[in-house]
């Protein structure tokens, strides 16, 4: 393993004794392999608010879901987030995605989400003001060119589920998963620079040390994609780097402010969206309010999301325009007393799963190498994907290792 810890981007780092997510990241608990794989108890769990405080026109403008809270669902009927009509086809749309498996979804007819919604008989209003920035969000994709599989996907798991954060951070669930290995079986640290496939199709991975290893049941690569096309530079990996499937990669840059937890202008666990269609920020949402172990006692963290990297803006530049805008929300009586604790910016933070996808990718590379690759580009770009993909490898691994021993 490359880095100082285990997660890859699902990562949580303690900053003067705030839990700071590398990024934006929500898990929802309806993700039906997390289901499978998780312990949701010792997670701990912490429950967003069932739906979205949108910022349009000078004013917020809340969204809700109508099963979990029916009277603040119908008291938003009249506001501008869209029409009437609007929010019954929501309504639709939830039963409509809720008669679907998730093993159909994955496999259905596919167009771009804008498209979907465009068809489906959403106005302008909505799709600009909500779904842009809250799907966006969860794809780091205003464009909504992702694949309509993963908005069903998604749309099942919501109307299922609730959004949550573990209590000790998004970084717990990797830690939950390593602490059911033996010990000292993980090293860090330890960057592969490539993977050789030699003549007899035995599989040597070649450390930044100069160290080579060789395993003798098969080697699976949990590393983003742009690392596998580096690692495998030369080999014509279906769904990797074949020509044509050489989509960029999703951009976020996710930036943290301390402040006093009575300076805040509201105490809910709310996720806030920029409806606007100006401004940088995205959505943004108060992490203590969520989660109040993310903070030390009577401080409050807040979380401000951009998508796309910005890196032709300066840290420091990126941090005034935030709290500028901010301001435009909040006023600067509450956020000038913000104090700047960290960015990231996140260079991949998903794939771009636009159409055309295959979100069953093969684990297998080759006949008989023994090498199999496992991440959210081979299924789907969240955290479900990525425990479905890794399950898959090593189904794959051990169902190879079974057939040759009988060889």
């Amino acid at each position: 393993m490359a880095s100082n810890g285990v997660g890859g981007r699902v990562r949580t780092d303690v900053v003067d004794g705030f839990l700071l997510d590398r990024g934006f990241q929500i898990f929802i608990t309806a993700y039906p392999e997390a289901q499978k794989l998780l312990d949701y108890s010792s997670l701990d769990l912490q429950k967003f608010y069932s739906g979205a405080r949108v910022y349009y026109n000078g004013g917020f403008h809340t969204v809700a879901d109508p099963v979990r809270h029916l009277w603040d669902s119908i008291g938003t009927l009249g506001n501008p987030i869209g029409t009437i009509f609007d929010k019954l086809l929501i309504g639709l749309t939830r039963i409509k995605v809720l008669t679907k498996s998730f093993e159909q979804i994955v496999v259905a007819d596919e167009v771009p989400v804008i498209e979907l919604l465009r068809n489906s008989g959403f106005s302008d209003s909505i799709i600009d003001r909500f779904f842009r920035p809250f799907f966006g969000g969860i794809f780091f994709d205003r464009d909504l060119e992702t694949s309509s599989r993963l908005f069903d996907f998604i749309f099942r798991c919501l109307a299922l589920g609730d959004n949550t954060l573990p209590a000790k951070g998004i970084g717990e669930i990797p830690n939950q998963l390593v602490s059911k290995l033996p010990r000292d079986c993980i090293r860090l640290n330890s960057r592969v620079v490539s993977i050789d496939i030699d003549e007899e199709k035995r599989v040597n991975v070649r450390l930044d040390n100069g160290e080579s290893l060789r395993s003798e049941i098969g080697v699976i690569l949990a590393v983003e994609k742009p690392e596998v096309e580096k690692i495998l530079a030369g080999y014509l990996l279906e769904g990797v780097n074949k020509p044509g499937n050489k989509k960029p990669g999703r951009s976020t840059v996710c930036l943290y402010f301390s402040t006093d937890q009575d300076k805040l202008p509201t105490s809910d666990p709310v996720l806030y969206l920029n409806g606007s269609g100006r401004g940088i920020v995205n959505n943004m949402f108060f992490a203590t309010n969520v989660a109040r172990s993310y903070g030390p006692p009577n401080k409050a963290l807040v979380s401000a999301t951009l998508i796309g990297l910005y890196d032709d803006v300066s840290d420091d530049e990126l941090i005034g325009r935030v709290v500028r805008e901010l301001s435009g929300w909040f006023g600067e009586s509450i956020v000038g007393s913000w104090k700047h604790l960290r960015t990231y910016r996140v260079k991949f933070a998903q794939p771009n799963q636009s159409p055309p996808t295959d979100l069953m990718k093969s684990p297998r590379i080759g006949p008989g190498f023994g090498l199999y690759l496992c991440g959210d580009y081979q299924t789907s770009a969240t955290f479900d994907g990525a425990l479905v993909s890794g399950r898959r490898a090593v189904e794959a691994l051990l169902e190879d290792r079974a057939i040759s021993r009988l060889l």
